[in-house]
């Protein structure tokens, strides 16, 4: 499934011709290559946007066809199956902490309420694939502290779901080979659904990774949005503090924008 780009996307030519442009002897701004992956008729891939050895931001390519394209169905599976994994590239590890990204579409959504909706969940991990991987929800310990304004719910599972999952409660929202998944409190307290939230992720009381999850009609409008982002207590550092998803009409792609590498305030306190 998984391949490296042989060639430079349209949003990539654009970067190098503006760093071109630029004043003679400036470092020029360059898009690194990670990995992509045909889904629903659609190429999403992993990038780094650099200035010679300084990563300026990470993310991902995402296609408008993507979202269109797909389909929608009521088959069940435990654990959830992914639709693509794809490595961030190696140059910007060190800088943007970022290893991989796990995409998954959930047609019918899932618990709790407000999430019971078509939307996607695209996971980016701070931690190796193997530990990833690894993830068996044996370890139920919860962070010491959580991100400001953020809960991590113990779940009650629909009987269809209880029974492929052989339990009756997901304790803080906890996946295999995923981990935790702390939400925001003003979503778990609502009985509106959801658009766009950046979900925490937690496995063994550590963060693990950071989660885009963007329902379909969202993405549907076509448009750039912002979601907000929480500084996260014990997450290595570095790791983004600013996310944006940036519409491109032309080409008809999202690109999921990661920046702001800075320590945030508060952060490396106990987990």
């Amino acid at each position: 499934m998984l391949a490296h780009r042989s060639h430079l996307t349209g949003a990539v030519a654009g970067l190098a011709a503006a760093a071109l442009s630029g004043c003679a002897g400036e470092v020029p701004i360059v898009q690194v290559e990670g990995e992509c992956a045909e889904v629903h008729q659609a190429q999403l891939c992993t990038w780094a946007r650099m200035q010679g050895e300084t990563v300026l931001a990470v993310g991902a390519t995402v296609p408008a066809a993507f979202v269109e394209n797909a389909e929608d169905h009521d088959h069940l599976a435990w654990p959830p199956v992914g639709s693509a994994t794809l490595r961030m590239p190696e140059a910007s590890l060190a800088q943007a902490g970022l290893t991989e990204v796990t995409v998954f579409w959930e047609p019918m959504g899932h618990p709790p309420g407000p999430y019971l909706t078509p939307h996607f969940d695209f996971h980016f991990y701070t931690i190796p694939r193997d530990q990833r991987t690894g993830i068996d929800c044996s370890d139920l310990s919860k962070p010491a502290v959580m991100p400001a304004g953020y809960a991590l719910p113990d779940v009650v599972l629909p009987p269809v779901l209880a029974e492929l999952a052989g339990q009756d409660t997901l304790i803080g929202l906890c996946v295999q080979e995923m981990g935790m998944h702390s939400l925001l409190t003003t979503e778990l307290e609502s009985t509106d659904t959801f658009q766009g939230s950046m979900v925490i992720g937690f496995y063994q009381g550590a963060p693990i990774f950071i989660e885009p999850m963007v329902t379909r009609a969202l993405l549907m409008e076509k448009r750039s949005f912002d979601l907000p982002f929480p500084a996260i207590p014990g997450m290595p550092e570095p790791y983004p503090k600013a996310f944006r998803a940036e519409f491109d009409a032309e080409l008809g792609v999202y690109q999921f924008v990661f920046t702001d590498f800075a320590p945030a305030e508060g952060a490396g306190a106990g987990a």
